[in-house]
């Protein structure tokens, strides 16, 4: 199946078309790339299931174009969830509402809840359209890659992820490049779930008070197992300070298993390789999957990341450093 010009509708519509016929296809959105199938089609999803490799009891995200088509997956749309919609939607923001009973139990993991997003990639956003068009209202779509694995943000990710086979339409990179922020609208005060480029502060602006932590009892939601985002080498995260004395003290032959993400020079040559992290938190989230894929690329053992500063625009950096590091 060749890739889909994303830029084309014909293309664009043939996209539709197989979401609509209950096939698999790959989509691009601000964040990262999905894996889509549409929403209300328990075998269609389940095909997402086998194709990453992921246990059915982990609940997938619901794209939809709007808070209209969000209406068909929730029993009820609160007053908190709305607010947010309104001021988020489209972005990168994803909700957990209470799930309407017998719709998208497959992309729910089963639960009596649902995590609802309307993207605001201008591809997602004409497909995500015309499969409405054609009946589809939503697509169930978690990153398009591997239970565990780093997640795409371009085609060539997706294609190393699934070889040629499966239909990818194209988009380009995606310009955040780290998951949605995830928000569970079924307790009150509301729960952050996952961090991501919407943070904590902005998420209280309009609500008007505290998120409370999440903790027991909440829903179980995409990438906030222990382990996950995970390059095929092992990530170890370090202070600036101790980057280059640790280098120092590898033999030669084992620093060339090494290659190191950080702001400041790691003080020694012949790595595996070497990029600068940016000062800029959304220019790191940007790029922060590629890098990790291009060090694995590089027949790297080990990838080194100095520990990225602190505070809300960079938490869900941490978040994703944090998990991939636990493998």
């Amino acid at each position: 199946m060749p890739v889909l010009n994303g830029g084309d509708r014909a293309q664009v519509a043939m996209a539709a078309q197989m979401l609509a016929g209950g096939a698999v296809v790959a989509f691009p959105t601000e964040t990262v790339y999905g894996l889509g199938a549409r929403a209300d089609d328990d075998a269609a999803v389940q095909r997402i299931f086998s194709a990453k490799g992921r246990p059915a009891d982990h609940p997938l995200i619901v794209h939809v174009v709007g808070p209209k088509q969000a209406a068909h997956f929730a029993h009820r749309i609160g007053k908190q969830a709305t607010a947010l919609m309104g001021r988020f939607w489209p972005g990168p923001l994803t909700l957990i509402v209470p799930r309407a009973r017998g719709v998208a139990t497959a992309a729910a993991g089963g639960q009596d809840s649902i995590g609802l997003r309307s993207p605001s990639h201008p591809v997602a956003r004409a497909l995500l359209e015309e499969a409405a068009r054609l009946g589809v209202p939503g697509v169930a779509g978690p990153s398009a890659n591997r239970f565990g694995r780093v997640s795409p943000t371009c085609v060539a990710h997706v294609l190393q992820e699934f070889g040629p086979g499966l239909p990818v339409l194209d988009g380009g990179t995606c310009l955040v490049g780290i998951e949605s922020t995830i928000v569970d609208c079924t307790r009150d005060p509301p729960a952050l779930l996952r961090p991501g480029q919407i943070t904590a502060p902005q998420i209280e602006a309009v609500l008007g008070g505290r998120l409370q932590p999440s903790g027991p009892g909440a829903p179980r939601a995409p990438g906030t197992l222990e382990s996950h985002y995970a390059p095929s080498a092992a990530v170890r995260l370090l202070d600036a300070a101790e980057i280059p004395g640790a280098l120092a003290a590898l033999a030669a032959p084992a620093r060339g298993k090494v290659a190191v993400y950080s702001h400041s020079a790691p003080g020694v040559g012949g790595l595996a390789g070497h990029r600068p992290m940016p000062s800029d938190p959304a220019a790191v989230a940007h790029e922060l999957f590629a890098v990790l894929r291009e060090f694995d690329d590089a027949g790297a053992g080990q990838i080194w990341v100095e520990r990225p500063p602190a505070g809300p625009a960079w938490d869900g950096i941490h978040d994703r450093l944090r998990r991939a590091a636990a493998a």
